[in-house]
C-alpha cells in the first residue's frame, strides 16, 4: 500500500510517500481500499510540531477517509465486502489501505462519490457540533463564519442556511463572488479588523478556527447572550515552518481575562470549544451526528465541495494550498496510480 510519512518537524516538503504492506483487519475490523483522504489543518499543525495531539513522529496522519471495504477480520460482517464507505479514524488516514473497526466504516449513500464523502466526516461534525448541538442556532440568528471557504465554512454555510439564519462570512475578498453566489448574506474581509467592518454586538454565533487577536474580536461583536465557538488555532500555522515568535505572540493577542468566568458573567455571554479529535471515546455520539449530516445530504441540503484532489506523491502542494489559503472547500489526497 501507499502512505504519505511525516518523518520530522518541517514545511510541507518533509512529507514522504511511502510503501509498506497491506495491513490485515483484525477481529472486528474491515479493510478499506481508500479512494480520498481528508486533508485537514490538524494534520499541518502536527507536521509543524504544534499539535498535541498528534502522533509522536515519524507518523502518518488524518483523520477520514473513503473508498470500499476490500477485506474484513474475524467478526466483522463478509457480505460488507465491496460496501463503498467513509470512515474516521485516529491517524492513519493518509493510506490507501485502511483499518478500522466495523462501526466507524459507514455506507456511503448512493451517489456519493468517495472524495466528496471524505469531505464530509471531519468538516461536517465540527459544524454540526458547534451549530447544532453546542450553538443551539435557531432562525434568525446571525452568525459569523471565519475561514467561509474552507470546509468547515461551507458546510456550516448549509446548516445555518437550513435553520433559517443568517450566515455572514470572513473570507480574502478574492473569494467573496464565489461565495455570495454559494449563499453567504454577507461577505466581509477576513484581512482587516472585523470590528472596523462590522457593528459590535451584532451576533449570536461567531465561528472562529483563527485563534489570538481573533478570539478579542469576535467577544466585541457578540450580543448579550451571545456565543463564540474556539475551534482550532489555525493563526499559529500562518507559515509553512514552525515559528515559536508566531506562536507566542499569538498566546500573548488572546483576551485571557475577557475569556475568564466574571467577564464572562459580566458580559452575559459564553465561550464554548470543540475539539473532534477528543470524541473518540464517544463514538456513538459521532455516528448519531454523521448519520444526521447523510441524511442532509440525501436531502440535497448538505453540500461538500471539493476544491482538490492530490495525488498521495504531492502530499506536499495539498498542505501548501491550506497555508495558502487558497481552497473552497476540501482538499483530498488520493492515492496515486
Amino acid at each position: 500500500m501507499q502512505q504519505v510519512w511525516i518523518p520530522r518537524i518541517g514545511p510541507p516538503e518533509v512529507l514522504e510517500l511511502r510503501q509498506a504492506p497491506d495491513p490485515r483487519p483484525g477481529p472486528g475490523q474491515v479493510r478499506i481500499a481508500v479512494e480520498a483522504a481528508g486533508v485537514n489543518f490538524a494534520d499541518l499543525m502536527a507536521r509543524m510540531g504544534l499539535y498535541p495531539d498528534a502522533p509522536r513522529l515519524p507518523a502518518v496522519v488524518g483523520y477520514e477517509a473513503a473508498g470500499s471495504i476490500d477485506a474484513v477480520g474475524d467478526g466483522a460482517e463478509p457480505s460488507r465486502v465491496g460496501e463503498p464507505v467513509l470512515a474516521l479514524t485516529r491517524f492513519g488516514g493518509y493510506s490507501s489501505r485502511l483499518c478500522v473497526p466495523a462501526a466507524q466504516a459507514v455506507r456511503r449513500p448512493s451517489g456519493l462519490d468517495a472524495a466528496a464523502a471524505a469531505a464530509i466526516p471531519v468538516n461536517g461534525l465540527t459544524a454540526w457540533m458547534m451549530l447544532e448541538e453546542m450553538g443551539r442556532l435557531r432562525a434568525g440568528d446571525r452568525v459569523l463564519v471565519h475561514g467561509a471557504g474552507g470546509g468547515v465554512g461551507l458546510l456550516a454555510l448549509d446548516l445555518i442556511r437550513r435553520r433559517g439564519a443568517v450566515a455572514v462570512g470572513a473570507a480574502s475578498p478574492g473569494k467573496h463572488a464565489w461565495l455570495r453566489a454559494r449563499g453567504y448574506d454577507q461577505l466581509v474581509d477576513a484581512r482587516a479588523p472585523l470590528p472596523a467592518q462590522l457593528p459590535p454586538g451584532s451576533f449570536d454565533l461567531v465561528l472562529d478556527p483563527v485563534g489570538g487577536r481573533s478570539w478579542a474580536e469576535g467577544l466585541q461583536l457578540l450580543r448579550p447572550g451571545g456565543r463564540i465557538v474556539l475551534y482550532g488555532f489555525s493563526a499559529n500555522a500562518g507559515g509553512e515552518r514552525r515559528s515559536l515568535v508566531r506562536v507566542l505572540r499569538n498566546l500573548a493577542a488572546i483576551p485571557w481575562w475577557r475569556l475568564g468566568p466574571i467577564a464572562l458573567i459580566n458580559h452575559n455571554q459564553g465561550v464554548l470549544g470543540v475539539n473532534l479529535g477528543r470524541m473518540w471515546q464517544h463514538a456513538e455520539l459521532a455516528a448519531r451526528w454523521l448519520a444526521e449530516l447523510l441524511r442532509l445530504w440525501e436531502q440535497g441540503a448538505l453540500r461538500p465541495h471539493v476544491h482538490a484532489r492530490v495525488p498521495f506523491s504531492r502530499a506536499a502542494e495539498a498542505h501548501r494550498i491550506l497555508h495558502r489559503r487558497e481552497n473552497l472547500g476540501k482538499v483530498v489526497l488520493v492515492p496515486d496510480p
